[in-house]
């Protein structure tokens, strides 16, 4: 199996001579293709900084992000630019939505910044819809469906452009628990079924259960990890023995 994503010892400081915070410490690891990865911390654990840092919107102070063999973060601000967009996809947890465009807009905005032909477009929104069970929503606004529905729309437009990885940040964290059974259990469908790459922070061990493996970490350094090897309910309580070693806030992890 291929490495996609290969994360080498990396380090992030925020601050100034004496007034200093390290968020990440030497930090490494891996993520192959076609691997649905969870990465999980208490609260203040550098989840977040971490996945910005892959997504190329914040900078490491030290280390390497390699993925598909390229330094990321040694790209021109051209080049990455055009890595984001072509390479990755995103998750967000409030849907970043534009209210003024339809779904099917919203979805395709991607693609329409690709200028990909009509015809692609056309094929990938009805293939993408059938997936996420969206297409009696396409010709609707934002502020005219639920938030399970916005976030299955951020979902497709993520996905829609066969991006290299998805990146998913609290993909679940605004939505009951219905509709974070249906985002979770499509995630993990077009992760089997078109081998989508997917890595999420997530506080939630719920969420963390439909994945295949999970990184844990804490106070900015690896912690442990933890792989997927019977059904997700016997996943699930592995998850949370994990979690309560850890220590800390159990309010801020479950």
């Amino acid at each position: 199996m291929n490495t996609l994503l290969r994360v080498e010892k990396l380090e992030k400081v925020y601050g100034y001579k004496n007034n200093v915070f390290t968020a990440i410490k030497d930090l490494s690891f891996s993520v192959n293709e076609g691997e649905f990865v969870a990465i999980m911390g208490p609260s203040g654990a550098g989840k977040t900084t971490l996945l910005n840092i892959i997504a190329t919107i914040d900078k490491p102070s030290n280390g390497n992000i390699f993925i598909d063999n390229q330094a990321i973060h040694h790209m021109k601000n051209s080049a990455l630019s055009n890595f984001r967009r072509d390479k990755l996809g995103f998750i967000f947890q409030d849907y970043n939505l534009l209210d003024t465009l339809t779904v099917e807009e919203n979805i395709l905005l991607p693609l329409s910044l690709q200028a990909k032909p009509k015809k692609e477009m056309s094929e990938k929104l009805d293939k993408i819809g059938d997936y996420l069970s969206i297409k009696n929503l396409f010709k609707k606004y934002p502020w005219e469906i639920s938030g399970g529905e916005k976030q299955r729309t951020a979902a497709a437009r993520a996905f829609i452009t066969d991006p290299r990885l998805i990146l998913a940040d609290e993909p679940t964290g605004a939505l009951d628990s219905k509709a974070s059974s249906k985002l979770l259990n499509t995630m993990a469908t077009l992760n089997e079924q078109i081998n989508s790459t997917i890595l999420m922070v997530t506080h939630d061990p719920f969420a963390a259960s439909f994945c295949k493996r999970i990184i844990f970490i804490k106070d900015g350094k690896h912690f442990s990890e933890l792989y997927r090897e019977d059904n997700r309910k016997i996943f699930y309580q592995k998850i949370i023995d994990v979690l309560r070693v850890m220590g800390g806030d159990m309010n801020d992890i479950l």
